[in-house]
């Protein structure tokens, strides 16, 4: 998406083709093509979710911390704006942040460390104030326009059971092009990267069936019950979105709809884009099932697909 993006607005961009946590590799791609703003959507999610990273720690701090350290480095050292996709999954609801409360700030310090992955991720972003020009945009539960498996959307319908609690989530359609207005004005820091409210999963779900499969149909289970099959914890929580529309201003600010408004309009144009495919419906994601293809349209690394895998 991020790519396509870019073309639209006749940006001049080059993919990399390093590893991040390789040094040399990305101090060479940077002197041979000399650019003013470094997008960075890499890191280490897991396949087929965060589990992986459980057993895969060494991997996860290569790429996550490491690699993100390398980039974010090499990048102050020239004075080159380092625009970071990365997440907001690590908060979870407290005393002070209850469900339906204020939501978590750029200044609070991360809470939720019960999966390794968040661990890396709110580890770095520490580490990170320590750059100038980084600007870290914690992105959460990203939603495309399409059946990509990367796609929140996708995950959950395929699902046997999903819990239902309201989540910060970022619908990509409307946050990338504000993400690049971002590193137009180089902000650097850290941003709730969100849309403005909480949506639950059944409140997805249902916008699903009404839009996109009116024969879909889910179960819900408890968090103690879904704590009981998986390796690692998941993050649940609302970001506050004030900085971010505060930053951009009210034309870009603008663009950002209420998440349960940007959501609907996420599956109208998810079920026009699949209707133009000429699969709809037989490539709709069935239990245990990947979409077919001519369903999903690449989106990749956190949803936001500049440069894919572990490169810069």
């Amino acid at each position: 998406m991020l790519i396509d993006l870019l073309k639209e607005q006749k940006k001049t961009f080059y993919l990399a083709e390093s590893r991040t946590y390789n040094r040399e590799s990305v101090v060479a791609e940077i002197e041979k093509y000399k650019p003013t703003h470094v997008l960075n959507a890499a890191g280490v999610t897991g396949r087929p979710n965060v589990d992986w990273c459980e057993d895969h720690k060494q991997e996860t701090l290569r790429s996550n911390v490491v690699g993100t350290l390398v980039v974010a480095d090499v990048c102050a050292e020239r004075n080159i704006h380092h625009l970071l996709y990365a997440t907001g999954c690590i908060f979870e609801y407290d005393a002070a942040h209850p469900i339906g409360g204020p939501g978590f700030t750029e200044t609070d310090k991360p809470n939720f460390h019960a999966s390794y992955y968040s661990h890396t991720k709110a580890m770095v972003e520490d580490m990170l104030h320590a750059y100038p020009t980084t600007c870290t945009l914690r992105v959460r539960m990203p939603i495309s326009d399409d059946l990509s498996p990367r796609n929140f959307v996708t995950k959950i319908v395929k699902y046997d059971k999903v819990v239902d609690v309201p989540n910060s989530m970022t619908v990509l359609t409307e946050l990338l092009p504000v993400s690049l207005a971002m590193a137009e004005k180089k902000l650097t820091g850290i941003y709730n990267f969100c849309n403005p409210g909480a949506i639950s999963h059944n409140e997805v779900l249902a916008l699903y069936k009404k839009h996109v499969d009116p024969d879909y149909t889910w179960q819900n289970f408890t968090l103690e019950e879904q704590a009981k099959i998986l390796k690692a914890g998941r993050s649940n929580n609302t970001l506050d979105h004030t900085k971010l529309l505060q930053s951009v201003g009210p034309e870009v600010a603008s663009q950002i709809n209420e998440i349960h408004v940007a959501m609907e309009n996420s599956m109208i144009r998810m079920r026009k884009h699949l209707e133009a495919s000429g699969q709809y419906p037989q490539c709709l994601p069935r239990r245990g099932n990947a979409p077919a293809a001519g369903c999903a349209n690449g989106t990749t690394a956190n949803g936001c697909g500049t440069c894919g895998g572990n490169k810069a």
